[in-house]
């Protein structure tokens, strides 16, 4: 059913969003298990408000669709996902809770949310950043971004992908399929929990850098990570973790 869309000033939606990032979302959690590249990871719970994002739309409560061929203009929501069709094109999506997808071969300039996954279908092409604080970042074959790809809570998944800004995550686990190229490095921040924390090996996130791939740039962990490097993958300077070679498709369990 369409209803009629409620303007959201963009500096409101921008400064919710800093609120939210400053305000200790580093010690929610991302349930991985039910995630992947294309998975849903809503954790605000959409209405049943459904906005056509033809020409740019702004919502408070409600998904927004972007089409095919539609004008593609700025797109955001307060509790909703943002659905981009194939070939879709836009300037920017952004939403602070709900999941943000793009279809195959779609585009747009910047992705933000901040509870919520965010996915890249094949050939998705983002200029600049793609970023959320509590979600799966999930990026399909030939998916390309410009700019830095980051999150607090979360896996961050390339499936023979692009990034050319650089990967940062904190409590993220971090997969670099096999083919995939990452220009600017990848940094693990360390959490903000006091002066001492002990950290189990379940604890720590689990970096794979697959067969193939290449990392161009400094790997720099200022927490405790399992790091697995793949004989065949190319990486540059490590900081911080002992990277363990591994043969084949995987590394060890």
């Amino acid at each position: 059913m369409k209803t009629t869309t409620r303007t959201l000033p963009l500096t409101l939606l921008w400064t919710m969003l800093g609120a939210l990032t400053l305000s200790g979302c580093i010690n929610s959690h991302d349930s991985d298990s039910a995630q992947g590249p294309g998975a849903s990871a809503n954790s605000g719970g959409d209405s049943d408000e459904d906005h056509d994002g033809g020409g740019g739309s702004h919502a408070i409560n409600g998904s927004i669709h972007v089409a095919a061929g539609a004008p593609g203009g700025e797109v955001s929501t307060i509790n909703g996902s943002i659905h981009a069709d194939d070939n879709a094109q836009f300037s920017g999506g952004h939403t602070v809770n709900g999941n943000i997808s793009l279809g195959d071969h779609a585009s747009a300039t910047s992705l933000t949310t901040v509870n919520g996954g965010i996915s890249l279908g094949e050939g998705a092409h983002v200029s600049e950043t793609v970023t959320t604080v509590n979600g799966t970042l999930a990026l399909r074959p030939g998916a390309q971004v410009g700019g830095r790809l980051a999150n607090v809570n979360g896996t961050i998944i390339l499936a023979g992908a692009t990034v050319s800004g650089g990967i940062t995550t904190v409590n993220g686990n971090i997969d670099i399929g096999a083919n995939s190229h990452v220009q600017g490095g990848i940094i693990v921040h360390k959490p903000s929990t006091g002066f001492f924390h002990w950290w189990s090996d379940s604890d720590k996130p689990r970096v794979v850098v697959g067969p193939g791939a290449v990392i161009e740039g400094t790997m720099r962990f200022d927490r405790a990570v399992r790091l697995y490097v793949s004989e065949t993958a190319t990486i540059g300077q490590v900081t911080g973790a002992t990277p363990v070679k591994f043969s084949g498709d995987h590394p060890p369990s």
